[in-house]
């Protein structure tokens, strides 16, 4: 992959994460382990079924934001090792369209789609 190429996409992975940490720590999850933090939650708050509703609706997108930190975190570890930007699954190479749309990408579309 051409080195301008790569680092561009190594610039989009590094905002990309920058920008979930920050999501992530609002919400008043731990970016490092995905769990709310102590004070995520106000205690004095009632327990009412709209609270719970709505608190698990907050975690359920915390839990999506926080698996797209890993997807992120384990694309810069394949850049690092220079296994970016080939597929995990059959080892061909990942195409740049894909890597530009999706640059945490780790499997090609046809062994995406076989999933």
């Amino acid at each position: 992959m051409d080195a301008s190429i790569l680092e561009r996409l190594r610039a989009s992975l590094t905002k990309e994460r920058a920008d979930l940490v920050e999501q992530l720590n609002d919400m008043g999850v731990s970016a490092e382990t995905g769990t709310p933090t102590e004070d995520a939650f106000d205690h004095n708050f009632a327990d009412s079924g709209q609270a719970t509703a709505e608190k698990a609706q907050m975690l359920s997108i915390a839990e999506g934001l926080f698996e797209t930190l890993k997807e992120v975190d384990a694309a810069l570890e394949r850049m690092d090792d220079g296994t970016y930007g080939t597929c995990i699954s059959c080892g061909s190479e990942i195409p740049a369209e894909r890597l530009d749309a999706r640059p945490y990408a780790s499997e090609c579309m046809a062994c995406k789609q076989r999933g």
